[in-house]
């Protein structure tokens, strides 16, 4: 099979969400503050900071491993994550191509509520996700379960492995998209894939994962790295 010669995955930094959802769930509280559509959530100050320090860790890249290629989730974060990055970077990076697959899950009827709305609006929806073999098979009424992500992912890595074999290809995308592209290069099952979430923990902001194609097929070199992230970060 012809691949990409590097794939690079970096989850966008931190989010409005990533601070409001947290902060109402802990307070039981039905609004986290935010309007809007997820697409549109912003990244932080923070944020910034973390795009800022993913730009300088691609300035230190030899000339030979730099990304000839980028391809951004459409969300804003996502996009805001590469443009502040390619800046900071000094370089001359790619401009991005925006792709619907590498969109965060979509929770449908759920999108932008906190667990108390959601058990407000949705009685039934805490114990439906209980009921679920493993979280990874529930699926939010009107929205996707993890199969889904990686039916899309997996078109997605076809295409570009096809339009791109043998290119250094960056993505910016979400922790489902990060987490998922291993399940689907690595072809996990679930309870593979708990054990990667058991050992690594949670898809960190700003995170950076590689797989090496060099060898005509993507193995993984590094996973959910904020090794060039400020330690306040």
């Amino acid at each position: 099979m012809t691949v990409v010669d590097e794939l690079i995955v970096i989850r966008h930094g931190q989010s409005a969400a990533n601070v409001a959802f947290p902060l109402a769930d802990e307070k039981g509280l039905l609004e986290s503050g935010l309007t809007g559509r997820d697409a549109d959530v912003a990244l932080t100050d923070l944020g910034v900071e973390q795009a800022r320090a993913v730009g300088r860790w691609l300035a230190a890249l030899p000339a030979e491993r730099v990304p000839e290629v980028a391809v951004v989730s459409p969300y804003l974060r996502a996009r805001e994550t590469w443009r502040i990055a390619a800046e900071a970077s000094g370089l001359g990076l790619p401009a991005p191509t925006a792709d619907e697959r590498l969109v965060d899950r979509l929770l449908g009827d759920l999108e932008m509520l906190t667990r108390a709305a959601i058990l407000a609006r949705f009685p039934d929806e805490p114990a439906r996700w209980r009921e679920q073999a493993n979280e990874y098979t529930y699926r939010p009424p009107g929205g996707e379960d993890f199969a889904d992500i990686a039916a899309r992912l997996t078109l997605f890595l076809e295409d570009v492995n096809a339009r791109h074999a043998g290119a250094r290809v960056v993505v910016v995308a979400h922790d489902s998209v990060v987490l998922m592209m291993r399940c689907v290069i690595e072809r996990l099952d679930w309870a593979a894939l708990d054990a990667v979430v058991a050992e690594a923990g949670r898809v960190l902001n700003a995170s950076i994962t590689r797989f090496d194609g060099s060898s005509g097929r993507l193995v993984l070199d590094r996973y959910n790295s904020v090794e060039h992230l400020p330690a306040d970060s």
